[in-house]
């Protein structure tokens, strides 16, 4: 144990780290460079002038003199301590001396009394190293006036962005009764929970043999002290318990008061499994007998202690409740982490009312703020206290919404930080809370306000401001606040359980007068939430696409990314739509920016798992319909919503089962179709290279057409950024080497580790042990490269060089982006792209990675140097392909059967992508080679032809009798692959919504009309018509089938027979209805 202890002025207390910058004095028994002050640099003082006193001739002298300084130290401590024994053991509560071992409470009077001897303040840390590892900190502070605990838990050493982090795993707080000191002891690292039945059978005897009374009805309605006992339920039985006090450590079931135990033991049980918060209030009727004094209980599921303590601590402060004591331990719940109980009792002060109104609020608060943003805190906490935690989190969102399109006016006036501190000035934050109050009563479930009634307010808002504030930027983010409230369509904003703030926006409130216009997206939903914020983008009613996690690694990327966030998640999300064509769903992306900025690596993990969790569940809040929904939700959108997720960079398959089991749990109708890629019952696109098979068609197709080359006979070279560990990359390698052998040959490939280059292609058995090893490009082994040949790491500024501009330098037939950032090839650096003499250092590009080239630098390419570019759109559309058909099979198939049926499902999903992927190819080339014009817009042109046809064909099927539609069915069929189809399309309208088998059926026929005519066909025919055309289309083609097959029956030379054949099948069904 270490002691330290200092006089000193104010009680206000010191944190650890600065405590050797003070005037002390050190006892110590174990070194720690956080509790031992090292001696003054200065001081030089020999062993013989630290004798100076001593008469240093006479060593009898000496001994007497020592002998009777040590004599009368003796006395002076045992006097001290015969007077701190009494006073400690009287004014200590009860429970500190049932709940504290002993030697811990001799360390802490011996503490003291050396303290009061030095006649100093009652201010010391205390440090004990345990032998299991665990660090006990003891701070023991004179008085115990309100917010002593939270400064406390400020100097706590060990918070997550602490390198040296442990888990905060106990706490017990205590308050001398006659307020002259608080002794507050705080555990840190994991107690061993090794503990058997017969273990706690032994240690928790009293907790089981007073539920025992408890459920046989033994026990009196009250118990001595005259607390209720609690209602006999089944969770209290014997087994039950065992297998509760399995989870959890002994120190605590051997402390623990079996009513306690077992009230804490029910909040457990609300929040096991879950990343929610429970709370219980009652009065206190231990030790105190004061009915003002009152025990507040909270249960945080898979939380950070030291986080769920200081945000309790500070919003029982901010109620104006004192903490006189409090215990924090940590119960085990499986694969969900920990459960943190906290128990405090407190005592109101500072006009604070303990009744049920003022708990129901805290209640409230306490739920919530788990999951607030730290802006949210510091505004409600910190700033404007009086505001609320659900006002503040109100305005602290649409300061949020706000700043993507306000910056793009002014970047500097209209930043984040700037936009929340000018609505949270003193002199604007009154109409800020205003328009939040305005928020809540156009949503509140019990009375929501009518259009009429919010225009009439928002234009009386308006006109106060107006006259009011004359700051013309405050009054801009004023108005668009406003705006905000009028453009919202739903929250949850009153839902009592939710982990962070939802809104389903119309898409106009996020375009700026400062931009060009743009497609409109189909729906935006917004959240804010703890450490994060995101944003989903769709294109259509039902709509697919990934969720990715953005966390950047300083606070100047964080705040370039907040900046582009909305920007990035629509342009992710339209390209996705351009993809999206072939499969019944539209386009989305979700864009989550996590703010991980100095944390450690363990926490950073856990804020992130967090943000799916948070990002996920609030999106559930806004989809699915339920009994909680409908009564706690206001809709205005009017109708219900499909969406899906699947994973993107940094989704982990830990979240991807998350997200299905809670979607099951909220009631959402096809919970294992929400989010794809699960780990049993999905099609893993890494390990089946489904992106990678598309990609390298279209690369094949483009070698052919434009290179004249064909890549099975003759050498090309080709050069990769994104690693052979990567999805994308790594599988093309696969793929490339299978297809092509030798004569593909990568001459250089960048990841974030470095780059690899060699003009005559580097190593194919070094590549694929990196594919195989997953491992990145700076593993590549030197003495596999040929002459010229160089591996470049990212440790020296050379490297990074070398890496960023490989994909400009390096001369090739072919570039194939497979990973990087979005817009890495853009209006300001595409020249980089181009030689000294103005020719392509690679004249075709294949995207397989997103946005990896921005559309003004392909225009610009093809304009100046002739690069024939295939869009991401097309080029790697054989991911959200898949990922359609595994949505499909969760619908149509069970678990078992998609798992007992998996490999033939794949190898045919497989043939699809190859399928769809040539006939775009084939198509695009042919529209190229005819009409010209550059392939980035012909690939957007048969995009926008295949979505156009399949929303207008939608729209007309909406009209079709049932028959009519039932006649149609086959395409969907056709469409799936044939073993899901065969076990399971006869139940296929009992397990499909009727919105996604409408939409299914037209994606399919828009597709085979577009594939087989041409984009001029489709764009030529008024879409009044098209469906008609489309079914006409269809006979014809049943027709044309008919002929065929009587035509291969007939006896004529087979060269005339194959002639016949080719012009039935490229013109015979759009002849035969007369379309041209």
């Amino acid at each position: 144990m270490i002691l330290r202890f200092s006089a000193l002025q104010s009680h206000r207390a010191t944190p650890l780290k600065n405590i050797q910058h003070k005037q002390i004095r050190s006892l110590s028994r174990l070194g720690d460079s956080h509790f031992s002050t090292a001696a003054p640099a200065h001081n030089h003082s020999t062993s013989s002038d630290y004798r100076s006193w001593q008469a240093s001739q006479n060593i009898d002298i000496q001994r007497v003199t020592q002998t009777a300084m040590v004599h009368e130290l003796t006395q002076q401590q045992t006097r001290s301590i015969e007077k701190v024994v009494p006073w400690f053991l009287n004014t200590m509560p009860a429970p500190y001396f049932r709940q504290v071992p002993e030697s811990f409470r001799l360390d802490h009077i011996k503490a003291i009394s050396a303290i009061k001897d030095a006649n100093m303040d009652m201010h010391m840390n205390l440090k004990t190293h345990l032998p299991d590892g665990r660090q006990v900190l003891t701070f023991i502070r004179p008085g115990t006036m309100p917010g002593l605990l939270l400064s406390m838990i400020k100097e706590l050493p060990f918070t997550q962005r602490s390198t040296e982090y442990m888990p905060l795993s106990r706490v017990q707080i205590y308050s001398a009764e006659d307020d002259s000191m608080s002794l507050n002891m705080f555990v840190y690292g994991e107690e061993a929970k090794h503990l058997t039945e017969t273990d706690v059978t032994l240690t928790g005897s009293h907790i089981l043999q007073y539920a025992e009374q408890l459920m046989d009805g033994t026990l009196p309605p009250e118990d001595e002290f005259g607390r209720p006992n609690p209602t006999p339920k089944s969770i209290f039985s014997r087994d039950n318990l065992i297998k509760h006090m399995e989870k959890c450590s002994e120190s605590y079931i051997i402390r623990s008061d079996p009513r306690r135990f077992l009230t804490q033991m029910e909040l457990f049980e609300v929040v096991s499994g879950s990343d929610n918060v429970a709370v219980s209030i009652e009065d206190s009727y231990m030790d105190e007998h004061n009915e003002k004094h009152y025990w507040v209980d909270v249960a945080l599921a898979n939380t950070l202690p030291h986080f769920a303590l200081e945000q309790t601590a500070h919003l029982l402060f901010l109620h104006g409740f004192d903490v006189m004591r409090a215990h924090l331990d940590n119960v085990q719940d499986g694969d969900n982490g920990n459960v943190t109980l906290l128990r405090m009792l407190v005592s109101p002060g500072n006009g604070a009312q303990g009744n049920d109104a003022t708990f129901e609020v805290l209640k409230q608060e306490l739920k919530r703020s788990k999951w607030l943003s730290p802006a949210t805190m510091k505004l409600v906490y910190e700033k404007q206290p009086w505001l609320g935690i659900r006002r503040g989190e109100i305005i602290t969102a649409m300061c949020t919404i706000m700043h993507p399109v306000m910056s793009k006016e002014n970047s500097i006036v209209f930043s984040k930080g700037n936009i929340l501190e000018t609505v949270t000035k003193d002199r604007y934050v009154n109409h800020a809370a205003a328009i939040a109050d305005l928020f809540l009563d156009r949503f509140n479930p019990k009375g929501p306000l009518s259009d009429a009634e919010l225009e009439k307010r928002s234009a009386d808002l308006r006109a106060v401001i107006d006259n009011e504030v004359e700051d013309t930027p405050a009054q801009e983010l004023l108005f668009k606040m406003i705006d905000i409230i009028q453009h919202t369509l739903k929250t949850n904003v009153y839902m009592n359980n939710r982990y962070a703030l939802g809104l389903r926006l119309d898409p106009k409130i996020m375009v700026s007068d400062h931009e060009a216009p743009r497609d409109s997206p189909y729906g935006i939903i917004f959240v804010h939430g703890r450490r994060f914020d995101g944003y989903h983008v769709r294109f259509r009613d039902i709509a697919r696409g990934g969720l990715r996690l953005v966390t950047p690694a300083s606070s100047e990327q964080f705040a370039l990314e907040a900046a582009h966030q909305y920007d990035e998640c629509y342009g992710l999300a339209f390209a996705q739509q351009l993809k999206n064509k072939d499969i019944p769903e539209g386009g989305s992306k979700a864009v989550v920016l996590v703010d991980s900025v100095g944390v450690s690596n363990s926490s950073k993990d856990f804020i992130m798992r967090k943000a799916v969790k948070g990002f996920a569940d609030t999106i559930l809040d806004l989809i699915v319909d339920t009994e909680e929904t409908r009564r706690e939700i206001v809709d205005f959108v009017g109708k219900k919503e499909v969406l899906y997720l699947g994973p993107d960079e940094q989704v982990i398959p830990e979240d991807i089962n998350w997200v299905v089991k809670r979607a099951a749990q909220r009631g959402y109708g096809t919970p294992a179709a929400f989010m794809s890629s699960k780990p049993r019952a999905g099609i893993n696109h890494k390990e089946y290279g489904v992106t990678s098979e598309g990609v390298n068609v279209y690369l094949d197709v483009a070698l052919r057409h434009v290179l004249k080359k064909n890549p099975k006979e003759e050498p090309f070279t080709i050069k990769i950024t994104g690693g052979p560990d990567g999805d994308v990359a790594g599988n093309e390698l696969k793929i490339l080497y299978r297809e092509y052998g030798d004569n593909a040959r990568v001459v250089g490939i960048a990841d974030g580790t470095g780059c690899a280059e060699d003009p005559n292609g580097l190593n194919w058995e070094e590549l694929l042990r990196l594919v195989h090893e997953n491992l990145p490009i700076d593993h590549f082994d030197r003495s596999k490269l040929g002459e010229g040949g160089v591996v470049h790491k990212v440790d020296n500024e050379t490297g990074v060089k070398a890496r960023n501009n490989m994909h400009n330098r390096i001369q090739a037939d072919a570039f194939l982006p497979a990973g990087g950032r979005p817009n890495t090839v853009n209006v300001h650096n595409y020249k980089q792209f181009l030689n000294l003499d103005g020719t392509p250092s690679a004249p075709l590009i294949v995207e397989g990675a997103n946005l990896f080239v921005t559309d003004e630098a392909r225009q610009l390419l093809f304009d100046e140097a002739g690069v024939i570019i295939v869009k991401d759109s097309s080029a790697n559309k054989a991911g959200v392909i898949t990922s359609s058909y595994e949505i499909c099979a969760a619908m149509l198939l069970s678990e078992e059967e998609f798992f007992e049926n998996k490999n033939q499902i794949v190898s045919e999903v497989l043939e699809k992508l190859h399928q769809y992927a040539r006939l775009e190819a084939e198509l695009l080339f042919r529209e190229f080679e005819n009409y010209g014009g550059s392939l980035p817009q012909l690939s957007k042109v048969v995009s926008g032809a295949v979505n156009s046809a399949t929303d207008a064909l939608a729209s007309a099927l909406e009209t079709f009798s049932e028959e009519d539609k039932e006649k149609l069915l086959p395409l969907f069929r056709a469409h799936l692959p044939k073993t899901m189809a065969d076990l399971s399309f006869d139940h296929v309208r009992e397990r499909v919504p009727s919105q996604y088998i409408t939409n299914a059926i037209a994606s399919c026929l828009a597709s085979k009309l577009v594939y087989k005519e041409g984009t001029k066909f489709v764009e030529t025919l008024p879409k009044e018509k098209l469906a008609a055309v489309a079914l006409r289309y269809l006979e014809a083609e049943h027709k044309v089938t008919l002929l065929r097959n009587a035509l291969e029956g007939t006896d004529m030379p087979e060269e005339e027979k194959e002639s016949i054949l080719k012009l039935l099948e490229a013109g015979g069904a759009r002849t035969a209805i007369g379309v041209f």
